[in-house]
């Protein structure tokens, strides 16, 4: 299945770049700015090195099947059937993180953009171009990501230029009040969104990319840069905003944007900022998609994933109706279940492959790899 579908290291670089970004870019800095106050962005500066050991870690798995996606490096690891119900928590993780990120969507265009439109038509027009861009092909999604990741890049600058002349420093002043323990303890949501949950991207690298060694080095580059974007993004929201108003806005970074005003020309631009994020939240949720869909096909042994994509799609719009009654239920949800089961999934899982893997070294290497993809 889909066996010649490669794209380049370059292409894998924006898609990382784009799923480090994400959802993180309106709202992190609130979460950050909860707990660190005026150090949220040192949080971030930290949560960014601390991910690229996650990333290297995944790397490392990675390297020992260069043509088998995780599904099967699971499977292959732990055994057919015990391999199976583990990649069924990882299917059913990027699933739930697919529906989750389309009510981000939904919330977010019914609040600020679109308060007439209904919540469910919202996020049935988002799903249509996600299965859409599902079915076409990895291919297409990367090829349209290398598109729009010029556009993303110049509304941030733009974004970055025009409010900092609103930059106070006193705001984060003083420094490294939070101490480290808070520090340390605030990066783990940074480092679950950035980095652990991009274990999704395993079902890409290194099976479906032209040369492992430069989509190392571009799964490791693309996650520096998502995570600068936010440093930088968190840097801003707390020296413009403050700490106490960063903390109590659940898009802190949308509201940064619509403080732009330069000469009373140039103003309530937050457009910009609403643009950035959807581009971002799109590639992210069909990331999650593509990995989900993929993975059934893989676990069920289909020849194609394509047939699964409506259906699923369909389903992917209901539950991301039910799956937050409200949005404080979404965040204490995000602070309690969804962490342990981010860091369950995307750290002590692959942590658990390489011990496997360590014990039972010599009976893999006699047996064949299988290349089923």
């Amino acid at each position: 299945m889909m066996q010649n579908v490669k794209i380049n290291s370059y292409q894998f670089l924006i898609l990382v770049t784009l799923f480090s970004i994400g959802t993180s870019i309106l709202i992190v800095p609130s979460v950050l700015a909860t707990a660190a106050k005026q150090d949220a962005w040192i949080v971030a500066i930290f949560g960014t090195g601390i991910g690229l050991l996650v990333i290297w870690l995944f790397c490392t798995l990675a390297q020992w099947f260069p043509h088998l996606t995780f599904i099967q490096v699971t499977e292959k690891i732990l055994g057919k059937w015990v391999g199976k119900a583990v990649s069924l928590l990882f299917v059913f993780m990027s699933f739930i993180y697919a529906s989750s990120l389309l009510f981000y969507s939904g919330t977010f265009l019914n609040t600020h953009l679109m308060p007439n439109t209904p919540m469910v038509a919202l996020n049935i027009l988002m799903a249509i171009i996600i299965v859409m861009g599902v079915r076409l092909g990895l291919e297409t999604i990367a090829r349209s990501a290398e598109i729009l990741i010029l556009f993303f890049f110049v509304l941030f600058l733009f974004l970055v230029l025009f409010i900092s002349p609103e930059v106070k420093f006193e705001n984060v002043q003083p420094v490294y009040e939070a101490g480290t323990r808070t520090i340390v303890q605030s990066s783990l949501s940074f480092i679950e969104v950035t980095s652990v949950n991009a274990i999704v991207l395993l079902m890409i690298f290194p099976a479906f990319i032209n040369k492992f060694k430069q989509a190392k080095k571009s799964f490791l580059i693309g996650n520096l840069i998502g995570g600068i974007v936010i440093i930088i993004l968190t840097f801003l929201s707390v020296s413009v905003l403050g700490a106490d108003n960063t903390a109590a806005e659940f898009y802190p970074s949308y509201e940064l944007a619509k403080r732009i005003n330069l000469g009373d020309f140039i103003q309530r631009i937050e457009a910009l900022m609403a643009a950035l994020w959807i581009i971002a939240l799109y590639f992210k949720t069909t990331l999650y998609f593509y990995a989900s869909v993929l993975g059934i096909a893989q676990i069920l042994n289909l020849k194609d994933y394509r047939p699964l994509t409506i259906p699923l799609g369909m389903i992917v719009v209901v539950l991301s109706l039910v799956i937050y009654p409200n949005v404080v239920y979404q965040q204490n949800w995000n602070a309690t279940t969804g962490i342990f089961f981010s860091y369950s999934i995307g750290l002590f899982l692959p942590l658990l492959l390489v011990v496997v893997y360590a014990i039972r070294k010599k009976q893999l290497k006699k047996s064949p790899e299988s290349s089923s993809v």
